[in-house]
């Protein structure tokens, strides 16, 4: 299988502004009456005019996991049939303060209006899973997606309880500890729900909620904020392509504006945005620690001529130390072993360096891994 290589040469934003005009912040976007060249998408990945919706099931997660045996057994049906299938679904009664998001979303607009200079304080570098970046300029140079993003890592240990907020106040100024304390609040309460839908999902596999709890007790996790202007052209573009998160799980709070679309049974599905609820999908690394029983879940994000469309990712990652491991019991069930053992920051090396995360990653890594060993080998032979 070849791999879509990101070492090629891609315009840096002060080139690429200097060949298409301004184009890098909100306000830039939307000033775009015509698409550029680098943001327009091949036909076979263009967004439809309108798809069918969804349905997926609705978790009371709180319940479940307080011994409610009354929907408990149907519930862990439900997210079992959907991990199996498309590894997507929504969970209510979440426990988290829905004023936090109200505040975040606001942090949200007054930070991707700033302009491009400001933001540019907190320029994310290649290789870094941090900072801020416009169509990931420098990481790619075609099919770039029409957004911005700014994320932050969170270190779950209590070493490490305020990263986030001393990140963005030094980063982009004093005047943004407001922000990097809502951020910081932000991201312990979608790591509390990660970790509840970790525990979750251990049921749903018949293995018990403490099973996975070792691997992402100490976990290294994103919060990315992803911010779609409007676009003249939509229909040409897209929010974010085709892929599967390479990470665990994600947890994403969306706004009021549709955008979400689940690729199923060669049929890509629309997810409308539910007040109060959080989506959750399947990753790669979650897909691998499963021996692939449950799907990482196949997604894009489309954008539209009218409204901004916000949406707040979570993804949860396991410690850098870490090994990510199928359990036998898995894996006796579902032969043979599908992948080798990795640590988190090996597949993320790949993700951000050598390979465009697609549907194929996991694939890609492997062969990755295996030519990795054969240098390492080779090496080895050479020096005796």
């Amino acid at each position: 299988m070849a791999m879509e290589c990101m070492t090629t040469p891609s315009p840096s934003l002060e080139e690429y502004k200097a060949d298409n005009g301004a184009l890098g912040g909100s306000t830039e976007f939307k000033a775009e009456s015509v698409t550029p060249e680098n943001f327009i998408w091949p036909d076979e990945f263009k967004a439809q005019d309108s798809l069918p919706e969804l349905h997926v099931p609705h978790i009371d997660i709180k319940k479940l996991l307080s011994g409610d045996e009354g929907g408990a057994e149907e519930a862990m049906r439900l997210v079992d049939e959907a991990c199996r299938k498309h590894g997507f679904f929504v969970v209510v009664n979440h426990g988290v303060d829905m004023g936090i998001m109200k505040d975040l979303h606001k942090c949200m607009d007054e930070f991707f209006e700033l302009p491009l200079d400001q933001k540019q304080k907190a320029h994310r570098k290649l290789g870094d899973s941090y900072g801020y970046t416009s169509s990931y300029i420098g990481r790619f140079s075609d099919k770039l997606p029409w957004k911005e993003t700014f994320s932050v890592c969170y270190l779950s240990h209590k070493d490490h309880s305020s990263l986030v907020h001393d990140y963005v106040r030094d980063t982009l100024g004093q005047e943004f500890s407001h922000h990097g304390k809502v951020y910081q609040e932000c991201c312990k309460a979608m790591a509390e729900l990660s970790l509840e839908v970790v525990e979750l999902l251990g049921m749903s596999l018949g293995l018990g909620r403490e099973e996975f709890k070792k691997l992402y007790e100490d976990h290294d996790s994103i919060m990315r904020l992803n911010y779609y202007p409007t676009c003249e052209n939509p229909e040409l573009t897209l929010g974010t392509g085709p892929h599967c998160d390479p990470t665990s799980i994600t947890i994403l709070h969306q706004d009021h504006v549709s955008g979400l679309q689940v690729h199923v049974d060669d049929q890509w599905y629309s997810i409308p945005p539910t007040p109060d609820s959080f989506v959750v999908n399947i990753g790669d690394t979650f897909m691998a620690l499963t021996n692939g029983v449950y799907k990482s879940c196949f997604h894009r994000a489309v954008v539209n001529c009218k409204e901004v469309r916000k949406s707040v990712a979570f993804f949860l990652c396991p410690g850098a130390e870490k090994l990510v491991r199928a359990p036998e019991q898995l894996v006796e069930k579902n032969p043979p072993r599908k992948f080798p053992d990795f640590t988190w920051p090996m597949l993320h090396e790949l993700t951000q360096k050598f390979y465009r995360a697609d549907s194929n990653t996991l694939k890609a890594f492997t062969t990755w891994l295996q030519q990795q060993k054969l240098g390492a080998a080779s090496t080895n032979n050479d020096n005796n």
